[in-house]
């Protein structure tokens, strides 16, 4: 593989990886929808996103750039901690809910 290559599949990478996190953020309700512009939750899309860096993580183990194994670890820590959050947040709305119905 040629230099070139090389850094062609780098830049690939890196924007394959971007995309899930993005998709992700949308998900999790950070950034808008691109199509409608509005907040969208869905916290099952997110949640596929994630699972999918994860398999691309593990798959690739071993064979990334610093920077690559560096980008992938970061946005999968971060994503997860939003993921987690975000749930924390549906999970006590529901329990609100429940609170209020029964009085």
């Amino acid at each position: 593989m040629t230099e070139q290559e090389k850094k062609l599949h780098e830049a690939l990478f890196i924007q394959l990886i971007l995309q899930f996190q993005t998709s992700a953020m949308i998900g999790l309700g950070k950034l808008p929808n691109p199509i409608t512009q509005k907040i969208e939750k869905d916290l099952e899309a997110a949640k596929l996103s994630i699972d999918m860096i994860d398999m691309i993580k593990a798959k690739t183990k071993g064979n990334l750039s610093e920077e690559e194994e560096r980008l992938i670890l970061q946005v999968s820590k971060d994503l997860k901690l939003n993921y987690v959050d975000e749930l924390e947040k549906e999970q006590k709305a529901k329990t609100e809910k429940k609170e209020e119905a029964k009085s």
